[in-house]
């Protein structure tokens, strides 16, 4: 008998991809058949999502797919919080809006005057930032009432090219858990704050979970690019909730950093932690795939590198990463650090610029050089790493004795030993494909190709490449965390 294959989706901030995945010879076997990049288009003075071209990509990736044998399922994971609003003709109102646009600065504080900032988050164990889908939805409120009332759904981005594929009008949760909007206890929406907020209920669709199906492929797609009607199943559909799924713990109790364009720091709990300290620390307690939670925090990661990377082009500075990372390690240590989630650097531009002025601003010597500006930012992240491993540690009352970096990051051996050497722990870095093997390692799941998610978690870690990294005592990173503490403190 033949194994199923899930042709699967994994679209980042910055590119897409589709892989056709398997369970062979006792390993998930990956095959990346298409690639893509996600750039996002200004209209007027709103940044938007590419949602159209980005659908005839998926649409090309299944022609693909289907002249290499073809695959049994279809699953999709991507970033968070950003949605498309559905017509009464079934259409999209207008493309979605990246969540970087600058529509949602001030509104949350707008919304504070309706519903106290701690209360928000004791409803939602949320992470208070602007890009929430809550804020995004606000600002819509405010500011073009009249556009919202129009809608008849509400699609967060997977539940928008599910529906374009199987005309399914369906809300997955993980992805849910990002609009600030889900009830932790209940699993479902919270209308109580629904109807605070002043949206119309009927624009949010039911809640499926990982392992269902929103529903066969629609025969006008399937007549269109000459394939079968096979499911599309709902995985983790958030990249975050797909990437945990891959970890290679032996253990329940872990520390992970999904890292790529964002870092999210955190462990996986049964239950949300939603108390003072949570609030205090402004930790998220987003829906992980078995309904778990996934308790972490937001950290601005390789965005800092990767927008750095793009002005330094713009300056005539065409550098690789390797030899950003270079120009960093020869780069004086612990000359100046930033708090990367400062509201300076949500948006695209200057970054360098914007580093130095926040180094000015608290009074610390200003980095001058690419290698100066490089280290400010890799030595940052990984004191913030630090932060939020004691944070997440005084919230959970648990002691960990390792931290499992997976995505993208990983190729960063740069940045991994120096998250080993802030955190003062072991550093296990791998598998870098760990959001589609997740994502697919579920889709497998629900059609009977793997037992369970500690089998995949055994298959993963039995045969994925991972490499440690063990602190080094060879800089004072104590002193270094104190002075850190005290900039973001400043």
């Amino acid at each position: 008998m033949l194994a199923k294959r899930v042709l699967a989706f994994d679209l980042g901030a910055s590119s897409g991809r589709a892989m056709l995945g398997q369970v062979e010879h006792g390993r998930i076997s990956l095959n990346e058949i298409h690639r893509f990049a996600n750039e996002p288009i200004t209209i007027g003075s709103t940044l938007h999502w590419d949602f159209d071209r980005l659908f005839s990509e998926i649409k090309a990736a299944m022609k693909i797919a289907r002249d290499h044998g073809g695959f049994d399922a279809i699953s999709i994971d991507t970033w968070g919080v950003d949605f498309g609003l559905i017509g009464s003709d079934g259409n999209l109102l207008e493309l979605p809006v990246h969540y970087r646009d600058e529509r949602t600065v001030g509104i949350p504080e707008k919304l504070f005057e309706l519903i106290d900032k701690k209360q928000l988050y004791m409803q939602s164990g949320i992470q208070i930032m602007r890009i929430n889908t809550i804020f995004q939805l606000y600002s819509l409120k405010l500011n073009r009432n009249e556009f919202l009332s129009s809608a008849k759904s509400l699609l967060m981005v997977p539940d928008l090219f599910a529906y374009m594929l199987t005309g399914a009008i369906r809300s997955e949760y993980t992805e849910a858990t990002t609009t600030g909007l889900i009830n932790p206890d209940t699993h479902d929406w919270n209308w109580d704050l629904i109807d605070l907020i002043g949206i119309n209920k009927n624009i949010f669709p039911p809640i499926i979970h990982s392992g269902e199906s929103y529903g066969l492929l629609s025969k006008d797609i399937c007549d269109e690019l000459k394939i079968p009607q096979v499911p599309v199943i709902a995985v983790g559909c958030h990249d975050t909730a797909s990437a945990i799924a891959a970890v290679p713990a032996k253990d329940d109790d872990f520390i992970y950093v999904s890292c790529g364009t964002w870092s999210l720091f955190g462990t996986l709990s049964k239950t949300p932690f939603i108390n003072d300290k949570s609030y205090q620390y402004n930790l998220t307690n987003e829906g992980g795939i078995d309904k778990e939670t996934t308790f972490l925090k937001n950290i601005m990661g390789l965005w800092l590198i990767q927008e750095s990377r793009r002005q330094f082009k713009r300056e005539g500075s065409d550098l690789s990463y390797a030899e950003l990372e270079q120009l960093a390690l020869e780069a004086q240590p612990f000359k100046c650090f930033i708090n990367p989630n400062h509201e300076s650097f949500e948006s695209p531009g200057d970054l360098p610029s914007r580093i130095r002025e926040f180094c000015k601003d608290t009074n610390q010597p200003i980095p001058t050089t690419i290698g100066e500006v490089m280290r400010c930012i890799y030595e940052s992240i990984a004191l913030e790493y630090a932060n939020s491993l004691m944070q997440i540690s005084n919230v959970t009352s648990k002691k960990y004795d390792a931290i499992h970096i997976i995505g993208g990051g990983t190729k960063d051996e740069f940045l991994c030993q120096l998250a080993a050497d802030a955190c003062r722990i072991k550093v296990v870095a791998g598998p870098i494909e760990a959001t589609a093997i997740g994502n697919i390692s579920t889709a497998l799941i629900a059609l009977g190709e793997i037992s369970d998610k500690s089998q995949a978690r055994q298959m993963i870690r039995d045969n994925e490449n991972v490499k440690t990294f063990i602190p080094q005592d060879s800089l004072d990173w104590e002193r270094a965390f104190d002075e850190y503490i005290s900039v973001i403190n400043s």
